[in-house]
């Protein structure tokens, strides 16, 4: 199972990656094009959608290997066991939202798709193929999560890298 979460871990940062390049490309287009007087009609918003695709994409990897924001200013006064149960606490409560976001983005993605909803933008793409990015991330961080609570309390051990602070 390591291996199988380590991999969609590991291809969801690849994917976060190649859609930040796709940023700089349609950004580099958007430029070119200008510069030579020809219009590409959607780059502005094709850099959107690979911008909240690859910052969706990033957000299980990032957790995985502790590069989140966190609270050491508050956590490092606390007892060992106390420290233990706050983060896992916090755990429970970022794994219920994130569900929650990971839910009702496949629904967005779901219901764009049923209702055949466009971008408003010249190019009228289907807006549920961008909002694919947007919900593979949420459920891959929902698992994320999921894994650092369930995974201490399995192995009696923490789920996270070895350089992660997220259980000491």
């Amino acid at each position: 199972m390591r291996r199988v979460l380590d991999g969609i871990y590991a291809v969801s940062a690849a994917l976060a990656g190649l859609f930040l390049v796709g940023v700089f490309a349609m950004v580099m287009a958007s430029i070119v094009s200008r510069a030579v007087g020809v219009y590409i009609p959607g780059t502005d918003a094709y850099a959107g959608y690979c911008m909240a695709a690859s910052g969706f994409l990033a957000l299980a990897p990032t957790l995985r290997r502790g590069g989140h924001i966190r609270v050491e200013l508050f956590l490092q006064h606390l007892s060992p066991a106390r420290r233990l149960a706050w983060e896992r606490v916090c755990g429970v409560i970022g794994c219920a939202i994130a569900g929650f976001l990971a839910w009702y983005s496949i629904r967005l993605a779901w219901q764009s798709r049923l209702f055949n909803d466009v971008s408003q933008g010249a190019d009228a793409t289907p807006l549920w193929i961008p909002q694919i990015g947007m919900a593979a991330g949420c459920v891959i961080l929902a698992i994320a999560l999921a894994e650092i609570v369930i995974a201490p309390v399995l192995a009696h051990k923490p789920a996270t890298d070895e350089h992660a602070s997220i259980v000491d």
